[in-house]
């Protein structure tokens, strides 16, 4: 019996040890050029270009995923897809929900339309564009 209890234990150490610290989403390259604002109004002189839906796990099996580092992977996987529709800027239109947020990508500045790069959202998450009709 004590035998299977110190893999179990060990387990147990090494998964909570490893959720608590680790990043699952990595900023992609020209993601870092897309700046957030605050919720709220939307920013005067920018165009806006459509939507972004982003998600990540919350929870893995019966552990709940800090709240903060959940709001700040969604943060980065939309700025991860903003040079993909154009955006130079991104604004949260609500709050998470079971891992899941919206963004409003807008173009404030003078900067060029950037590709995203194949797999900007690397890192366990997804996300999805909406252009606006046009």
């Amino acid at each position: 019996m004590r035998r299977h209890l110190l893999p179990a234990l060990a387990s147990v150490l090494v998964l909570s040890s490893g959720l608590a610290g680790c990043t699952w989403v990595h900023m992609a390259p020209g993601a870092s050029a897309v700046r957030v604002i605050s919720a709220g109004a939307a920013p005067s002189g920018c165009q806006k270009l459509g939507e972004i839906s982003v998600s990540v796990k919350d929870s893995v099996a019966f552990y709940d995923r800090n709240p903060l580092r959940v709001r700040e992977e969604l943060e980065t996987l939309a700025r991860n897809e903003g040079p993909g529709l154009g955006a130079d800027t991104i604004q949260p239109l609500g709050e998470p929900v079971d891992g899941e947020q919206r963004f409003a990508g807008y173009r404030c500045g003078g900067s060029a339309r950037v590709a995203a790069p194949a797999g900007a959202d690397a890192g366990g998450g997804t996300a999805h564009t909406y252009p606006l009709g046009g």
